[in-house]
């Protein structure tokens, strides 16, 4: 028998990368037959309470559920790597063009304290993301995190959420791509789009977007250390864009122009803080290269936290030589660095700013086709999607099919939307992925499975579910009466004590192995309350989309993913009592 299961791994192993047989798209028992289905179909509401309250376990996320690609990806990065990683996920267009509109907008001056604001929100998250990667180094990010605390109908959801916005989001990158490049060869706006009797915002189709797109898929495709090695060439020079920027506004500054400092006072500030948040946004990347990192316990953590202090120190200091070299009133909110060195009388940096904010979305685009394509990996590892895509080529290392699917789907928005409807589509996926990751680490710390008393656990939801709904009402109260303070007097406290009742009534169960978040559950809590309230300072049709993606993933999840998943959990639970009853019968004799 176990030279029949050995060779029956080893005819696995020899087949082809390249296949496509029902089996390996549909293997599960629910979709041999349509009467199969139909009766899984049956079997919905019974399926859906065993996998809701089914929670991973470290030891499957990282170890088992690998075996799924058939090879392991390379491990090849290092903390240097992931440092550069960081700079390239977050560090594109945004901050050329978000500083200047937001200045001039909503916070003038302040712009600075408004980057500090948002970097603050962003480190709490980093935190709670670093634990969790360093804990379960995992390419699934927070898929992964998700499903070993919380299940996997909420980790399903959520994942599906984000990566709908990354494709979007790549497809908005890639667009603007095509403008900067368009601005730096100093051609009309769109000379290089190619005009169609389409509908009003599908009428201009852009095959350099999805050229680039392509392009930095073959890259990543080809070599994770070859892309980390182009990262580094180009967020090099964008570095260097950075840094002229800073220092030629220093040499022109005039503090004159800080004056006043809070034209549109705190109020300003906060609503430019939600807005710049997102030119933060990428540094979850780095969690999803941890298969491919030499050291996840140590290179983890100097990456994303390293990276990610440098990005907030360099955004702070862009946003103040900006307020200092042009009034408030007077910064141009489409091109704010290029028109206030052109009043300045440097013509020439308009394009030194383009090709920077060029580099950065070239960095955006690489990254983002990294991390992605390990999401779908993850995610197919589990079966929620076909397995196909969890395949990871034998040459290569990487995730070729995953990479396939991001990018054919990237590429055909990127061709026909515009971009003006794309950028309407940066949703609240993003800020709710982040709340459910500190929410995560804390039932992470609080909550072992056979260990923690039921007593404990209600505690502990019951303190959770008070921490949100106080952070919900802070940042609905901010929305309907931003001038008001009463509100705050029962909001507030709740948090507080909510908070306060799980320090002082609960133990915790868990103490992380090498690095982990300080004060918990204060800074967990925290990040919870600030990025539900930078959720509740987004617009209305942000939440419509958000409601609208998340019935789509319900849908998909209850005809094909929920099945898929029940199959497989329960074909390794009778493969396991196969091996155990064999066992039994050997250690009995005859």
């Amino acid at each position: 028998m176990a030279t029949t299961t050995r060779d029956n791994d080893e005819a696995e192993h020899q087949r082809g990368y390249w296949r496509w047989s029902k089996q390996d798209f549909l293997p599960e028992e629910s979709f041999r037959s349509w009467n199969n289905y139909v009766f899984a179909l049956s079997q919905t509401w019974l399926r859906f309470k065993d996998r809701l309250f089914s929670r991973s376990d470290d030891a499957t996320e990282t170890e088992e559920l690998k075996k799924e690609s058939e090879h392991d990806m390379k491990r090849c990065l290092n903390w240097w790597d992931l440092v550069w990683f960081g700079f390239g996920a977050v560090i594109g267009a945004g901050i050329f063009v978000l500083t200047g509109q937001e200045a001039h907008n909503h916070a003038g001056p302040a712009i600075v304290l408004s980057y500090v604001a948002s970097g603050f929100s962003a480190m709490l998250s980093v935190f709670c993301y670093t634990e969790f990667a360093v804990e379960v180094p995992s390419a699934g990010g927070s898929f992964a995190y998700l499903r070993v605390e919380l299940g996997d109908f909420v980790a399903f959801i959520t994942a599906g959420n984000i990566l709908l916005e990354s494709v979007i989001g790549s497809a908005a990158v890639a667009r603007s791509w095509t403008s900067y490049f368009t601005n730096l060869l100093n051609r009309p706006k769109n000379s290089l789009r190619i005009k169609t009797n389409l509908k009003e915002g599908y009428n201009l189709l852009d095959p350099i977007a999805s050229g680039v797109l392509v392009i930095a898929s073959v890259i990543t495709i080809i070599s994770t250390r070859k892309t980390s090695f182009l990262n580094w060439i180009a967020s090099a020079i964008n570095t260097a864009v950075i840094i002229f920027v800073i220092v030629a506004g220093f040499v022109h500054a005039d503090t004159s122009n800080l004056s006043p400092f809070l034209p549109y006072g705190a109020k300003g500030v906060f609503q430019a803080a939600a807005i710049i948040y997102f030119a933060y946004g990428g540094f979850d990347s780095i969690a999803t290269m941890a298969e491919e990192t030499k050291k996840p316990s140590r290179d983890i953590p100097i990456g994303l936290v390293g990276s990610m202090s440098m990005i907030t120190v360099i955004y702070c200091l862009m946003a103040l030589s900006l307020s200092m070299m042009q009034k408030y009133t007077e910064i141009d909110t489409g091109a704010a660095f290029s028109i206030a060195f052109q009043s300045m009388g440097m013509k020439w940096a308009k394009y030194l700013v383009a090709l920077g904010a060029l580099k950065g979305m070239t960095t955006v685009l690489l990254v983002a086709r990294l991390s992605q394509a390990r999401y779908i990996t993850h995610i197919a590892r589990c079966h929620m999607i076909p397995p196909w895509f969890a395949l990871v080529h034998p040459k290569t290392g990487t995730p070729i099919n995953a990479t396939l699917l991001i990018t054919i789907a990237s590429a055909i928005i990127a061709f026909f939307t515009g971009l003006d409807v794309l950028s309407g589509l940066i949703s609240v996926s993003t800020l709710f992925v982040f709340m459910m990751i500190s929410a995560a680490l804390l039932v992470r710390r609080y909550y072992v499975r056979e260990i923690t008393p039921r007593e404990n656990l209600v505690k502990l939801i019951i303190f959770l579910v008070l921490i949100i709904a106080s952070s919900i009402g802070i940042s609905a109260y901010w929305g309907l009466r931003p001038n008001g303070w009463f509100g705050y007097t029962v909001t507030v406290p709740v948090w507080f004590l909510a908070t306060l009742g799980m320090s002082l009534f609960l133990t915790q169960q868990r103490v992380p192995r090498v690095w982990g978040v300080p004060l918990v559950p204060w800074l967990p809590s925290l990040s919870i309350a600030t990025n539900i309230f930078l959720m509740g300072s987004l617009e209305y049709d942000a939440f419509i989309r958000f409601g609208v993606c998340t019935v789509a993933m319900l849908i998909y999840y209850f005809l094909f993913g929920l099945h898929a998943t029940y199959d497989m959990a329960h074909q390794k639970e009778k493969l396991q009592s196969k091996v155990d009853h064999r066992e039994t019968i050997k250690n009995e004799g005859p």
